[in-house]
């Protein structure tokens, strides 16, 4: 019987150090991308200021940097992405999603952007409005019945 007792105690230490572990693990940080190269030199130095607000949570002021970084290059995923960081900061999450959304569909090859924790909480935006593809039609065929069409 005792035995019986230190076995279970030994397996719930076990598993309250293996799920106290996994649960510990903290989501990454989000960090405000750079812009590349191409972009214009004023969209790059709002994007640096925009970048130090975010970093000192004054969210409101990275909002504006960020906003004129989008107006000076509106073709840019990192910007629209920065954009939507800020308003997600500040909680306006509709508009977020839809810069988020922006700047998956303008960078379509940045992993960065693509896995980031900020635009998974908006689901994949290939997938929006699609429905399985279904052979049988809109209902599932009983045992026996001919297929729906």
């Amino acid at each position: 019987m005792r035995e019986n007792i230190r076995r279970i105690t030994i397996l719930a230490v076990v598993l309250l150090l293996v799920s106290g572990g996994a649960c510990s693990q903290k989501r990454k940080p989000l960090v405000p991308l750079t812009l590349d190269g191409e972009a214009k030199p004023q969209a790059m130095a709002f994007t640096e200021q925009g970048t130090q607000a975010y970093q000192a949570k004054q969210y409101e002021e990275a909002k504006r940097y960020f906003e004129q970084a989008v107006a000076a290059v509106p073709q840019s995923g990192p910007a629209h992405y920065n954009y939507a960081l800020a308003l997600n900061a500040l909680g306006d999450s509709e508009a977020a999603r839809q810069h988020f959304l922006e700047a998956a569909n303008l960078s379509p090859g940045d992993k960065t952007i693509w896995d980031s924790p900020a635009l998974s909480a908006y689901g994949n935006p290939d997938s929006k409005g699609r429905t399985k593809d279904r052979p049988y039609g809109t209902h599932r065929p009983n045992f026996g019945a001919m297929p729906r069409f």
